[in-house]
Order: structure tokens, then sequence, then C-alpha cells
């Protein structure tokens, strides 16, 4: 199926998703024919449908269930590869238009934190305000991180507090811990 055949299209364009389990519970992923759209964490029906609701809204087009279009397949492929520690680095492209005002702050926030911060590593978020020319802008860079429509794949959950603190994370902070625990990061979970 190509993509003028594919559901939820409108004029050409079309967005699919797709909710996997996983070791972290149920995850949406959404891609566009530009790239990888959303990443949703504990992906129940009720945040599933307020996610695509806000997604149709900002994409002109009601994303369909389609787990066979083969860029959505390849990012569920990536996402279990990193959750069991065999993927590092994701080769996905991406798509940022459910990122509001992708060209401004948040945008060179969240660009420069995937281009600069590799697995097993972390930075602070007055770091990475320093790193795109706002210090003192740590909560400004907490506000970006917090706007993030692809946590994971843009690792959010390598910006952590300077006192050591994981901060926090749209995913929720156990979810943090347990990404930072896969990564090196911390020590796995005692129970």
């Amino acid at each position: 199926m190509d993509s003028s055949e594919r559901g939820g299209t409108a004029g050409g364009r079309w967005a699919a998703y797709e909710v996997v389990e996983g070791p972290l519970g149920p995850v949406l992923l959404l891609v566009t024919p530009r790239g990888l759209a959303g990443v949703v964490f504990h992906a129940r029906p009720e945040v599933c449908e307020r996610f695509l609701a806000r997604a149709a809204a900002r994409l002109g087009v009601r994303p369909a269930r389609d787990p066979g279009a083969p860029l959505l397949a390849e990012a569920v492929r990536q996402l279990g590869e990193y959750l069991s520690g065999g993927l590092r680095e994701f080769s996905l492209p991406l798509d940022w238009s459910l990122l509001p005002g992708e060209a401004g702050f948040n945008g060179r926030v969240l660009r420069e934190l995937a281009a600069s911060v590799p697995y097993g590593a972390v930075v602070g978020y007055g770091e990475l305000a320093r790193r795109v020319g706002r210090p003192g802008g740590a909560q400004a860079v907490g506000a970006a991180m917090g706007s993030n429509p692809l946590p994971v794949v843009v690792p959010c959950h390598r910006v952590v507090e300077s006192d050591g603190g994981v901060g926090g994370f749209s995913g929720g902070l156990e979810t943090k811990r347990r990404l930072l625990a896969l990564e090196g990061v911390l020590p796995e979970p005692l129970f």
C-alpha cells in the first residue's frame, strides 16, 4: 500500500500509529511521510485518544492504526532493540511537526540534545542551556524537555539535575530511572 492508499490520509498526507507492549508498558509510536513524529509512554486507551486528537489537529489528518507502514515497522523494531539493550543509537528520520515552535528555543534544545548526548551519558539542564546560548536557562530547558514529542529517540531522559537528581520526564520518573539504568547510568532497581 503506498501513501496515497493508506488509512489516515488527507490530500496525500497520512499518519500511522501503533501501540506496542514492552518492558516499560504500552508505547504509542506515530509516523508520517516525513518520519517518526511521536512517542508516548503509558499508552492506555484514554492517553492514546487524547494524544491522537492533538496530533490530528496539528497534522491536519487523523492518524490511523497501520502496523504495516514500513517506517512504523522500523520504528517498532528499533525501539524493541533499544529496550532490550541491543541498540544504542536510533537511525530514524524525525518529523518535528508535533513540537510547537519547532524552529524556536525548544527545537534548538532538543536538536542539541539529540546531537551531543550519546547513549550512556547525561547532561545537566544548566549545561544544556549554556550549549544553546542561554546560560541560566535551566528551567527553560526543563520546559523544552516536557515539550519533546519524541522521548527516548530524542533522549530527554539523559537530562538530569546538577545536584545529581534525575529531574522530570514525561513518561514518569520510574520510566526515566529504568531508561538510565538500561544505559548504565544508574544501577538497576532492586525491585
